[in-house]
């Protein structure tokens, strides 16, 4: 089976996941991936870019994505020639972004089969760009298959009914790789290093963290440093009036991110609510140990994992949590193999979505709707 993984966004886990799929794929006996990413990602204009066999042109920034929208139905017959190019079997989007109905409309016209890796099946506050959800559900309701990356975002979207008469197969998360293992936790000899790294926003629970801190008070044995791109809050600034804690309210590059998590002895996730965590996995990819709220998909994702210690998300709870992990530290985690993790999701995924293919009606993607059209998009996002 060959799959293209496709993801157009421009920064963050999205095209990193797309390109780590496509190419555990192509280490799969009787598999092929090939990879279809923004031209405009960071991952392609980064030290290491991936192979990327179908780069789509997209857009720089909202006033781009405007300007764009008009010319979109132009340019579905040259993406679906491009496409049958590759002659894929499937399609696969890695996650959800904002022109994804082209792609959509590009495969029906060649025939090809697609599902969509469903991360988040509500928006958390002050997460996405406009119409996200809406787009998504849009994207959804075409697809001829949903994968959900845990159970709790599975529930969501039966109770939605976008898993309706189409197969909804489950994945786990696999670990994001940033470049080589860096070296054991607490080998630095200083305090013990502590990271919250991702979107500054509401849901990430950083009031949370920041009384949860506050609680433990100033001690020479942590060091805390919070590192993400979001507004300003009164989180924020109760954080770094904090001892021992530092504020970076910046968007951190691809390249830096292997370095950030070698720094780090554990990462703290103390979100109120979550699907997920692309952090999460690279935190367990990087063998750093992890303190999570029990909430959302988190127990799901980390249980059975050496690495994780879970509290409640309030904070008397987070602060016992982050005590016991200073005074009782874990052992050093063994070294793992996070190619190993993506081969073998990627097996998992391959041998479902190729009992889903082969259970698919004769002809079904030649029926009108089977795939979706970009063309009932249009009034829809004028209004």
């Amino acid at each position: 089976m060959k799959a293209l993984v496709w993801q157009w966004g421009r920064r963050g886990a999205g095209p990193r996941l797309a390109a780590e799929f496509a190419a555990a794929l192509r280490e799969l006996p009787g598999h092929d991936g090939a990879l279809s990413l923004s031209a405009q990602a960071e991952l392609l204009w980064g030290t290491a870019p991936p192979r990327c066999d179908l780069p789509f042109s997209t857009y720089s920034g909202l006033a781009g994505l405007l300007l764009r929208l008009p010319m979109t139905p132009f340019e579905v017959a040259p993406l679906a020639a491009r496409i049958r190019a590759l002659a894929p079997d499937v399609a696969i989007c890695a996650m959800p972004a904002a022109l994804d109905l082209v792609m959509a409309a590009a495969l029906r016209r060649a025939g090809v089969p697609f599902l969509v890796v469903v991360h988040d099946a509500d928006a958390h506050p002050g997460d996405g760009f406009p119409l996200q959800m809406t787009l998504q559900r849009w994207l959804v309701r075409r697809a001829d298959g949903v994968i959900a990356l845990s159970g709790h975002v599975a529930r969501r979207l039966r109770a939605q009914g976008l898993a309706a008469g189409k197969p909804l197969i489950m994945a786990a998360h696999p670990p994001f790789v940033f470049g080589p293992p860096p070296p054991p936790p607490r080998t630095h000899g200083g305090p013990l290093r502590l990271l919250s790294f991702g979107r500054l926003l509401p849901y990430k629970g950083l009031d949370l963290l920041a009384a949860a801190l506050a609680r433990l008070g100033a001690r020479p044995d942590l060091s805390v440093r919070v590192v993400g791109s979001g507004p300003p809050s009164a989180a924020l600034d109760a954080l770094r009036r904090l001892n021992g804690v530092t504020v970076e309210n910046r968007w951190v590059p691809e390249d830096e991110v292997g370095a950030l998590l070698a720094w780090a002895d554990a990462l703290v996730l103390s979100h109120t609510e979550a699907s997920q965590s692309g952090v999460a996995a690279a935190a367990v990819s990087a063998r750093r140990w992890v303190v999570a709220t029990r909430v959302g998909g988190f127990t799901e994702q980390l249980s059975g994992e050496p690495l994780a210690r879970f509290c409640d998300p309030a904070p008397e709870s987070l602060a016992a949590a982050l005590r016991v992990l200073l005074e009782s530290p874990p052992d050093p985690p063994p070294a793992g193999d996070p190619r190993a993790a993506w081969r073998g999701t990627a097996t998992a995924l391959a041998d479902r979505i190729a009992t889903m293919l082969a259970n698919r009606p004769a002809g079904a993607g030649d029926q009108p709707g089977a795939v979706g059209s970009i063309q009932p998009m249009w009034p829809s996002l004028r209004r």
